[in-house]
């Protein structure tokens, strides 16, 4: 059971990138998805979710922006970022877990980070 993210990379504000994470293992078919990121010195904060049902969740500092899609015959979750702001700088971490009757899920695993930089 792995997770595999890639996408991260240099641009500059307004910009666009699109994170990709590959997932091993057909137990993620009824995992919730995520994106987590990480700027220095910050902690870890939730950037978006997406239930198998299809339903997503967006931190506020990135709705409008960011879209969180999947392609379940790829077991692959994808994260669209537009209009990227130098405070989106961070190590992006995608994960997956089993949903929680609230609406929540377990993060259970974690890919590795791939950094996002947003600078001119």
């Amino acid at each position: 059971v792995q997770l595999q993210a890639s996408g991260g990379g240099l641009v500059q504000p307004g910009g666009s990138l699109r994170l990709s994470c590959a997932a091993s293992g057909t137990i993620f078919s009824v995992y919730t998805r995520g994106w987590y990121r990480q700027a220095p010195g910050k902690q870890r904060e939730l950037v978006a979710t997406l239930t198998t049902g299809g339903i997503t969740n967006y931190a506020d500092s990135v709705k409008g922006r960011f879209t969180i899609s999947r392609a379940n015959a790829e077991n692959t979750v994808y994260l669209q970022m537009n209009s990227l702001k130098p405070e989106d700088t961070a190590v992006y971490y995608c994960n997956a877990g089993p949903p929680r009757s609230d609406g929540s899920y377990y993060p259970t695993y974690w890919g590795q980070g791939t950094q996002v930089t947003v600078s001119s």
